[in-house]
């Protein structure tokens, strides 16, 4: 068994239960609060279309920004933001067919009811509810089908889920990984569904045995994953992940030429960097942001994309398969030499910065603590949070790490690498793993760990030519001042511009400081 599905396997216990979790949390607190909705505005009439328009609205919101939003209206992340989130996109269907319900139930019941002395609210408990529950049942079972699938994206907000899994395979090319975290997720919507749909048959024909054993069923299902979890070894916790975006069709002429970028800041400075040095000799060019690391890659192999930034240490692990620690020579040379020879791509240059994960925690709290190395944490690891990004957690640079310095972890979180500085610099995690090219670092006043052994490669920006390029005089006379000629200092402060709230500036913008 390779050491990448065991490491998969060994998280899945975990992921599914806080999967289950919080998807059994979301659900109960939006059924009720749809319920209550429901008969609040069936009761009041002239309510109805703004609730339901509310509710409406909030379901066209994409997922991943409703989540992310969370966050600033919160102040927080991890568990609370995601709760919110899950709990709006459940309302509409429950409220939605809660309503259909209640305005279904026959008039001569409802006057019937009235006759034989029945108040308001023993009508609504004795007789509309129980004929308008399989109906509402059946908006809980949509609504239960969204959380499940909307759940798996929680992880840029720091709240893990089976969507670790999912994204961080994605960028580290970890198949097994994704079709782990899709398996677990589908098996657990259709045990729900199928579970749903026999206590909508129950309601329906009025068995209460059915009933129980169907609720009993559910409930069964929300206890038995957080238990095993519980019972799972939790000494590495994880929580990866990361964006795509989906790429047109392949460059069929050498012009435009399409620039790559991934979905951090450094990126799209760069790609604005690039853009610029090409359109300053007159070539004319095209953007494609936002693609996940494997993606960026694949479409410049492929011709879809004709230049982007990559990292030596990105490429050496994800690309070669290699877990060594080289000198940076040795990497780039045999980076250069595989793009030419395997792919007829070529690596231009480094750009004169790296930009590597690197170990950091708030100032104040490392020297409360002595702490000045990354192996320094081996005694405090225990008792801390370690944050990264998506795809730090399945990278052999953690494991690395991780079994370099002995560390140990009492949990390891994933953040969007959006909020990953605020989450160490406000306390929700104790130590990060930064980019060392980032601004954010000196902004929060952050202390970058030695690492003393060394147990992470260079990572050095280098720029990448697709197989149509490689040999393209124009744009190599125009990309060629750039190599060696961006120092780190210019990169942090580019990427601060862009980052910080105050006198915020645009990635184009950003890219002037070079």
């Amino acid at each position: 068994m390779s050491s990448s599905l065991r490491e998969t396997l060994a998280a899945l216990p975990t992921l599914f239960g806080a999967h289950v979790a919080i998807t059994g949390i979301a659900l109960a607190i939006g059924t009720l609060i749809g319920l209550v909705l429901a008969i609040t505005v069936h009761r009041m009439p002239r309510l109805r279309a703004g609730v339901i328009g509310v509710a409406g609205v909030v379901q066209t919101i994409p997922s991943l920004a409703l989540l992310a939003l969370m966050v600033p209206l919160l102040g927080m992340f991890g568990f609370w933001p995601a709760l919110a989130a899950l709990v709006l996109y459940s309302l509409l269907p429950v409220l939605r067919n809660t309503v259909a319900g209640l305005d279904a139930v026959p008039p001569e019941v409802l006057e019937a009811a009235d006759a034989v002395g029945m108040t308001p609210r023993e009508r609504l408990r004795l007789v509309e509810l129980p004929l308008a529950l399989p109906v509402m049942l059946a908006g809980v079972r949509t609504g239960t089908a969204w959380v499940v699938g909307t759940a798996t994206l929680t992880t840029p907000v720091g709240q893990p889920s089976l969507g670790n899994l999912i994204f961080a395979g994605l960028q580290t090319r970890n198949w097994g990984a994704v079709l782990a975290g899709c398996v677990a997720a589908g098996s657990l919507a259709l045990a729900l569904d199928a579970l749903l749909s026999s206590l909508e048959t129950a309601a329906s024909t009025r068995s209460s045995r059915r009933a129980a054993l169907s609720f009993g069923g559910l409930i069964a299902v929300f206890l038995g994953g957080v238990a095993i979890a519980e019972l799972t070894p939790t000494a590495d916790r994880q929580a990866p992940v990361a964006t795509t975006a989906a790429i047109d069709s392949p460059v069929e002429k050498m012009r435009p030429v399409v620039i790559g970028a991934k979905t951090f800041t450094e990126q799209y400075v760069l790609a604005e960097l690039l853009a610029s040095a090409l359109s300053t000799r007159g070539i004319s060019v095209e953007r494609r942001f936002s693609l996940g690391s494997s993606v960026a890659f694949d479409a410049l192999i492929a011709n879809r994309i004709g230049v982007y930034v990559d990292y030596s240490g990105t490429l050496w692990a994800n690309a070669l398969g290699r877990t060594d620690v080289a000198p940076r020579w040795h990497v780039n040379a045999a980076l250069s030499a595989w793009l030419a020879e395997r792919h007829g791509a070529r690596m231009l240059g480094p750009l004169g910065f790296e930009n590597a994960y690197a170990m950091a925690m708030r100032r104040n709290r490392a020297t409360q603590l002595g702490v000045r190395t990354i192996g320094d944490l081996r005694t405090h690891a225990p008792r801390m949070k370690l944050g990264g990004d998506y795809e730090f957690f399945q990278r052999p640079e953690w494991v690395g790490v991780r079994d370099t310095y002995g560390l140990r972890f009492r949990e390891l979180v994933s953040f969007d690498s959006s909020f990953l500085y605020e989450a160490v610099s406000k306390g929700e995690v104790d130590v990060i793993a930064a980019f060392s090219s980032d601004g954010r670092i000196k902004l929060h006043d952050l202390v970058v760990l030695e690492d003393t052994a060394p147990a992470l490669p260079p990572y050095d920006a280098i720029l990448l030519l697709s197989p149509a390029l490689a040999r393209d005089s124009e744009v190599v006379a125009a990309l060629s001042p750039l190599i060696r000629a961006i120092p780190v200092e210019a990169m942090r402060e580019a990427t601060l511009m862009v980052d910080r709230a105050e006198d915020k500036r645009t990635p184009r913008e950003g890219n002037g400081s070079h």
